[in-house]
């Protein structure tokens, strides 16, 4: 009777989710502390660059979102960006010492009810990484379509083989800032009905893409861009692409690429793999161990790709859209 009376009493502290603007980086730091060395040691990613971001838009109380408080200690956050007539649900994190699925619900519940009250808002992304608990339930119950995307990772010590030449009378050169236009126009292509662009709709359309390749190269959220292991295959006498590989560092000795498409003319003859070959080579001629990417599992063609340059699955997370 005791046990079933202890079992029954309230938490004696009880959980508050406040806005994330009230909330100030000395309340979160323990959280994005834990939360770091998950990146660290699951996905072998140096995430502190991206935190110290964060903490510069909470500093400035100018970072939309939600915080989990418990005893006045934050136990789990969550924050969106806006861009243009879309929302961006950037992260959630939970402390594995509390009752994730349940802060993780809660906390996406208050996110998206204060994301769907802004007139401008049609659609909702959502990339998650599983570090804050369940979460496909949740945004399936929010009406979102949910599909599955895979962290993988190549270790750069084992053998290889070297990177096929290319016999399509195409120019290998390493990436130039000349390529933004171009890369952003074959982005468009590539991704032209393609699963990706119902997930990342950047890339149904070229102006989207060339936004989408910015971020990459000059924000800290993909890594480090590195132009040395990133390489175009572009037609001679033009700066027309066909192919592109770019590759960013997300910890020391540990590469990503960040991006891998080609022409749909030029699809299924060999590019994408000698170019992932090739940003391999450089990437081991520069000394690093490790390589990772995500791909969406509904795509194939580029799983079985990576499984045969020896990518292994790490982790598995969801992706989730939300159309009005």
């Amino acid at each position: 009777m005791m046990a079933l009376v202890a079992a029954i009493q309230p938490n004696p502290h009880p959980m508050n989710i406040i806005d994330l603007r009230q909330a100030t980086v000395r309340q979160l730091e323990p959280l994005l502390l834990e939360e770091a060395s998950h990146w660290r040691e699951e996905l072998h990613w140096d995430y502190r660059s991206a935190l110290e971001l964060i903490k510069r838009f909470l500093d400035a109380h100018a970072l939309s979102g939600s915080v989990a408080l418990r005893n006045d200690m934050a136990v789990g956050y969550a924050f969106y960006v806006l861009e243009d007539y879309k929302g961006l649900i950037g992260g959630l994190y939970v402390t594995p010492s509390q009752e994730q699925g349940v802060i993780g619900k809660r906390l996406l519940e208050e996110l998206l009810y204060n994301m769907r009250a802004l007139p401008q808002m049609h659609r909702i992304e959502a990339q998650l990484m599983p570090f804050g608990g369940p979460v496909d339930e949740t945004l399936r119950q929010q009406g979102f379509r949910l599909h599955t995307r895979k962290f993988m990772l190549l270790k750069l010590s084992q053998q290889a083989e070297r990177a096929p030449s290319i016999d399509s009378g195409l120019r290998l050169d390493r990436w130039n800032d000349r390529y933004f236009e171009p890369c952003a126009k074959l982005i468009y292509l590539a991704y032209a009905n393609h699963i990706d662009g119902e997930i990342n709709d950047q890339y149904r359309s070229r102006h989207g893409a060339l936004k989408f390749l910015k971020n990459i190269i000059h924000l800290p959220g993909c890594g480090q861009f590195l132009p040395t292991a990133s390489f175009v295959l572009r037609h001679p006498g033009s700066d027309e692409l066909a192919a592109a590989v770019l590759t960013s560092e997300v910890a020391a000795g540990v590469g990503h690429t960040t991006q891998l498409c080609v022409q749909p003319g030029f699809q299924g003859h060999g590019l994408g793999r000698a170019l992932m070959q090739t940003s391999s080579d450089a990437l081991r001629g520069m000394h690093y161990k490790e390589l990772s990417l995500t791909v969406t599992a509904d795509n194939r063609p580029a799983v079985q790709l990576y499984e045969r340059l020896g990518f292994a699955t790490v982790k598995s997370f969801t992706a989730g859209v939300w159309p009005r």
